[in-house]
């Protein structure tokens, strides 16, 4: 019997893991050779301290990522526990004194995988890569400000991490529905070192590819922060009744430079003012009533 062939007719199950950079689209050539050299250093090491062998690990080149498969002798726990644990470490090392840090999007799922010449297919690895390049996955990363964000889909999720295990803390991780190609789906999200991430309640912008206009996740950002400062606004009545900005910056009478802005929602005149210095009598509001109208 011819082996091989068997091997390309059989689906081997195995845990698929897709790595995308951040913001790919905005590296130059030269930039872009070196962010992909940050990423092989980062998840070789990984697989290294993990003690996962090579020959386990398939792994294919995306261009501004990369596509791997694991064997499934080896422990999806190492995987999700130890082995994320060293990704997140050697990428932080690799972003110390860098002006733009690389940030990675990392989607697991395991299902089903079939390996030919050219490299694998099936479910499970369009899952894995619609996981990783899932606008919330973006979202997420940019709004955390966050180094590695951790997708798992539903299955994963219930048959290891809701049991835990060394690094491994179900927690820590919050689940929200995706549209994908596919379907609906639930799929749970992890910043590794931290605790569970806010899931934004506002949908997420359209999968853009590296969106120009998202530069050093700014809006994203802004846009997370709002879905829940919105609507503490609207609940406190709107504009006129609520408190003076620089009181949310200000704890036990002292100016506090860390502290968040407020956010309103005002319906009508607002102006806000703050350390400023004026040279004559000034003005600021709108004139009503008779103190508006010219005397002749």
């Amino acid at each position: 019997m011819d082996h091989d062939a068997m091997d390309l007719a059989e689906a081997r199950y195995e845990l698929v893991i897709s790595v995308d950079a951040r913001r790919s689209g905005e590296y130059d050539d030269v930039d872009k050779q070196r962010m992909r050299e940050r990423i092989y250093r980062v998840l070789e090491a990984a697989f290294t301290h993990a003690k996962v062998a090579r020959d386990a690990v398939h792994m294919e080149d995306r261009g501004d990522g990369v596509l791997l498969s694991v064997a499934g002798r080896i422990a999806v726990t190492r995987l999700l526990g130890l082995w994320m644990v060293e990704v997140h470490e050697n990428l932080r090392d690799e972003n110390r004194g860098l002006s733009v840090p690389l940030g990675l999007r990392v989607g697991m799922h395991v299902g089903p995988v079939r390996h030919d010449g050219r490299g694998i297919s099936g479910r499970a690895v369009d899952l894995a890569c619609r996981l990783a390049d899932s606008p919330l996955a973006r979202r997420l990363l940019d709004a955390e400000r966050a180094d590695l964000v951790l997708v798992t889909s539903q299955s994963l999720y219930e048959d290891v991490v809701s049991s835990g295990g060394k690094f491994i803390e179900p927690a820590h991780y919050s689940s929200a529905r995706l549209e994908l190609k596919e379907g609906e789906v639930t799929a749970w999200f992890h910043l590794p070192g931290r605790p569970a991430p806010e899931i934004p309640t506002a949908a997420p912008a359209a999968p853009d590819a590296d969106r120009a206009d998202d530069v050093d996740g700014v809006d994203d950002a802004r846009d997370a922060r709002d879905v829940s400062d919105t609507r503490g606004a609207d609940d406190a009545g709107g504009g006129d009744d609520a408190p003076d900005v620089d009181d949310a910056r200000r704890v036990d009478g002292e100016d506090r430079a860390d502290a968040p802005r407020a956010h309103y929602t005002v319906h009508g005149d607002m102006s806000q003012h703050s350390d400023n210095v004026y040279q004559q009598p000034v003005h600021i509001g709108r004139i009503t009533g008779d103190a508006g109208r010219r005397k002749g």
